[in-house]
């Protein structure tokens, strides 16, 4: 009863904090297209400066795959001012981190600084985006990295390979089909003069958001970001945002995939809708019900009560194009594959028939909550979420409104979601088998 009664209180307090929440910001466009957003506060004496392309693998040329997860690497080789490799030394130096990530749709990169550092950061990433080592000695070394990491990632980790071959499945005419760390063969076919070309499209500032979160003064600022980022030119050539819409799959889609694993998998794949359609909510709050948390419905029977998998879990992709949602299993020793894929229907089918109980909806709410505020309470999390918004969306105040969007999601949505999208019909179903049961 302790336990139980120490509960209310917490859900409470994430409700007020989520209710709560108000990130000011304030935003402007550069005559060169750059968009750029501020955030100011004071807490403490730090500061974000991150620029997000929107640049992801799914603007790649279908025999060019990897390049904008190449890009990630190769633009921390250094610029016509910052020697190849010293790019890192002056975050270092200057006591600060730094990172980068790309997805399908977009590339992000960051600096966390001493607050009075900001003029350093700005002139980082003022390099990156105008003069980047784009040429041979940085390409190689690059792609032996990037080579070394597909190899422990992708290739040589059990299961490494599941995302990129359940894609490949799922989508024939969308280029969401190939991994965001593409083609090994295609980046060492690639020439010098592609990846020049590359860069010119899409590291620009017309293609660029430019958000700087922490303890700053924006008149400042701002007078600093004209220094450094008023005279980049924009861009010439039109960028592509309109691509194949992948049609629905006809029938169920079944294959089979033997790898270097001891135990088998069983995963699942359906189409859903993009991000931010009113249906992509519910679809999150779904996979929630059925994977986060040791209370969910996919650990509690199929892990624990079954014991017919030491893993279980549904992921909903959420990109800016009509997605996948991803249900995934390891088989328990002994267990074969057609068991766990009855019991993993038996759960989805359970959400398809009734509705979810009062108590499973407000704990989907206390996480959905939880999740937001976690995700805001960095500066560079604040910074990154307003990019986002501001990138997918054309509304960065999102920061401060979606949570609504998940409030109106009813028991009935998640209902009706699962049967909309989880159709068996139309999935696609892989076998993931240990190489000595292969024929």
């Amino acid at each position: 009863m302790k336990r139980l009664l120490s509960f209310f209180p917490l859900c409470i307090l994430l409700t007020a904090t989520a209710s709560a929440q108000n990130i000011k910001f304030e935003e402007y466009d550069l005559p060169n297209g750059l968009k750029v957003l501020l955030h100011e506060d004071h807490s403490t004496p730090i500061v974000a400066v991150s620029v997000m392309y929107h640049v992801g693998s799914k603007n790649e040329k279908p025999d060019r795959t990897g390049f904008a997860h190449f890009f990630e690497h190769l633009l921390f080789e250094g610029s016509d001012n910052i020697k190849r490799g010293e790019f890192d030394d002056y975050i270092n130096n200057a006591g600060g981190t730094n990172n980068a990530n790309t997805t399908y749709d977009r590339t992000f990169y960051y600096e966390v600084l001493p607050s009075n550092q900001l003029g350093l950061g700005l002139w980082l990433e003022s390099e990156r985006m105008l003069h980047a080592r784009v040429e041979d000695a940085g390409i190689e070394t690059q792609r032996q990295v990037v080579k070394e990491e597909r190899r422990q990632r992708v290739d040589n980790q059990p299961y490494g390979r599941v995302l990129e071959e359940t894609m490949a499945r799922t989508f024939k005419v969308h280029p969401y089909a190939h991994s965001t760390i593409g083609s090994m063969e295609h980046l060492d076919a690639a020439q010098e003069q592609d990846y020049k070309q590359f860069y010119k499209d899409f590291y620009r500032p017309d293609n660029a958001i430019l958000s700087i979160a922490g303890d700053i003064d924006i008149a400042q600022t701002k007078k600093l970001i004209d220094v450094y980022f008023k005279n980049i030119p924009k861009g010439t050539s039109p960028i592509v945002r309109k691509f194949p819409q992948e049609p629905p799959l006809a029938k169920e889609v079944r294959d089979t995939v033997y790898d270097n694993v001891q135990l088998p998998a069983v995963i699942y794949s359906y189409h859903i809708p993009a991000q931010g359609s009113k249906d992509s909510y519910a679809l999150e709050m779904l996979g929630m019900l059925l994977s986060q948390g040791e209370s969910s419905r996919m650990q509690k029977t199929i892990v624990d009560e079954q014991q017919k998998a030491v893993f279980a879990g549904s992921f909903p992709f959420n990109l800016e194009d009509p997605g996948a949602n991803i249900c995934f299993a390891v088989a328990n020793m002994g267990v074969d594959p057609s068991e766990l894929e009855k019991s993993m229907d038996a759960v989805i089918a359970g959400v398809q028939t009734e509705l979810i109980t009062e108590q499973e909806f407000q704990k989907l709410q206390n996480q959905v909550e939880n999740d937001f505020v976690t995700a805001n309470n960095r500066v560079v999390g604040i910074a990154e979420s307003l990019a986002n918004y501001e990138m997918y969306f054309g509304d960065a105040n999102l920061i401060n409104t979606e949570l609504e969007r998940y409030r109106q999601v009813t028991r009935e949505d998640i209902k009706r979601v699962a049967n909309e999208y989880y159709n068996k019909n139309r999935r696609v179903v892989l076998y993931w088998l240990p190489k000595n049961k292969q024929p």
